[in-house]
């Protein structure tokens, strides 16, 4: 995992065997997470739709639909009430007395009026023109457990390897569980025992105490609760004794994400590193270039195939192709060669992008079922890893694939395309053979003027190659006429014919 924070923008990236399979990014000024919990007030109910639209404070009012109300959302209301009303006077959820269950098929109008307030949480992030995604029951998420309030099920994640664990995790979380509380127990609690588990229901106990102090003075639209920050929420998430590296840029946040991997896994803290190069975290991981050849309508893979992936409103289309390096001989299994290799890109692109929705596959033709089943099963394999709920459906008769994914958040999407460097878009050409003289300008103009300033110059790598080429370069040229060494960096992101100025404070310096 690699962290790269700007101070307004967090970034991280991902990498499996060092290739970029998830990118995420949250800005300071990022209102909605998934997992946030809201008071909103009720704008109206839709009858047709069986839904309710809620004014959490943003600006297009969150959907609420009757099937992400939940069975006990009677109960969640009642205990909202009686809290708002100064009626309840603990967290606890010992001696509260549930309201019967809705039924599956009842209507939105039976349960919430216009103007009510209600209690709920961010399920999806607000996508293209919809507002957030809500849903009325909650879960407070750790790394071993997620608790569920007025819920009585404990429930063990699959993917634990044996059923002797499950059964042990399931009997040792019914034992402590808080009454009227349901538990899922996550695939990281694993091998943990009773004082790890326990801790951890305290804290995420103490966690639904501050909703509970939130509600009693709380005025809708309000939120009562926040998610943890990207950063943390996906180490929550996603550490696992595979992890080989943390990489962090900033200071801050480097403490922040070692005192937590100290907490949860104090044999990986070392994994921790804080980096202090001169280049961009993004840059000297390798990450800048895969986001600038991953990101395109085209992926480009090492066979020379590739797809090309389009976006209609309806669902998403990949297109696989061959390349113009298809060998004469063996067509099928060279067919299902790049149809395998082109499986797994795909996988990594659903991931990469956070595609949801309906996505349709056009793998190039094969007539051997033998071998149209092991492309499905090579589809499914590159997907286990994948968090985000799928379904892939085998080949159809028009030899076309289909797969559903859960569309939890906005795709990313990052142009790849940048305007001319030569020209800046405006189709005129200036002389970029006089770059040089134009730094070596603005050059001796600093020194006069700033005679003990430390100076750095930030350009393109082509050019940062150019001026420290030869013996005597242009740098020790410079240093031999002003006595004071330039330091010289490179930014990929830089256009050609661009550069600037920077003091040892990294204040970029306006000529």
């Amino acid at each position: 995992m690699i962290v790269s924070s700007s101070g307004k923008t967090v970034e991280v990236a991902l990498l499996e065997n060092s290739k970029l399979v998830e990118i995420h990014r949250q800005r300071a000024t990022d209102q909605f997470t998934v997992g946030d919990v809201f008071i909103g007030q009720i704008k109206r109910v839709t009858a047709p739709l069986n839904a309710a639209f809620v004014d959490i404070g943003h600006k297009k009012d969150a959907f609420l639909h009757y099937t992400d109300l939940g069975p006990r959302v009677r109960s969640l209301q009642k205990f909202y009430q009686l809290t708002a009303n100064g009626k309840n006077n603990t967290a606890k959820l010992d001696k509260f007395k549930f309201e019967p269950e809705i039924v599956k098929t009842g209507k939105i109008d039976e349960v919430f009026k216009r103007r009510q307030v209600v209690l709920a949480q961010v399920l999806k992030e607000p996508i293209s023109t919809k507002g957030p995604r809500l849903s009325c029951e909650i879960t407070i998420p750790g790394r071993y457990l997620v608790i569920t309030p007025f819920n009585e099920t404990v429930a063990v994640s699959k993917k634990i390897s044996t059923s002797e664990e499950r059964k042990r995790l399931q009997l040792l979380v019914e034992s402590i569980r808080p009454k009227n509380f349901g538990v899922i127990v996550r695939t990281a609690a694993e091998g943990k025992g009773v004082g790890d588990l326990l801790e951890e229901i305290e804290l995420l106990s103490k966690k639904w105490k501050t909703i509970y102090d939130a509600a009693k003075t709380a005025k809708a639209p309000a939120k009562l609760l926040s998610e943890v920050d990207k950063t943390t929420g996906l180490l929550r998430d996603l550490l696992t004794p595979d992890f080989s590296r943390i990489v962090v840029d900033d200071k801050d946040l480097f403490e922040t994400v070692k005192a937590y991997v100290s907490d949860v896994a104090p044999n990986k803290v070392n994994i921790v590193h804080l980096h202090k190069g001169n280049k961009p975290v993004f840059d000297a991981n390798g990450i800048t270039k895969q986001i600038k050849s991953s990101f395109g309508k085209t992926a480009t893979m090492s066979s020379g195939a590739y797809i090309v992936i389009e976006h209609t409103e309806a669902m998403h289309t990949i297109d696989v192709n061959s390349g113009n390096k298809m060998p004469s001989q063996n067509q099928a299994e060279a067919v299902l060669k790049i149809n395998l290799e082109s499986a797994a890109e795909i996988a990594r692109q659903l991931r990469l992008r956070d595609i949801g929705g309906i996505i349709v596959v056009d793998f190039i033709d094969m007539r051997d079922a033998e071998h149209r089943k092991k492309l499905v099963t090579a589809m499914r394999k590159a997907m286990k890893n994948d968090r985000a709920q799928h379904t892939i459906l085998p080949l159809s008769k028009f030899g076309l694939m289909q797969i559903t994914r859960q569309r939890v958040r906005p795709e990313v999407k990052i142009t790849t395309a940048e305007k001319c460097p030569t020209c800046n878009g405006t189709g005129k050409v200036n002389a970029t053979i006089l770059l040089t003289d134009e730094i070596e300008r603005a050059l001796n103009f600093i020194m006069e003027s700033r005679p003990k300033a430390k100076l750095k110059l930030k350009v393109h790598p082509f050019i940062a190659a150019y001026l420290k080429r030869g013996l005597p370069s242009l740098q020790m040229k410079w240093y031999l006429k002003h006595y004071r060494w330039l330091q010289i960096l490179e930014d990929n992101d830089f256009p050609v014919t661009s550069f600037k100025f920077y003091d040892g404070e990294e204040d970029e310096i306006k000529l």
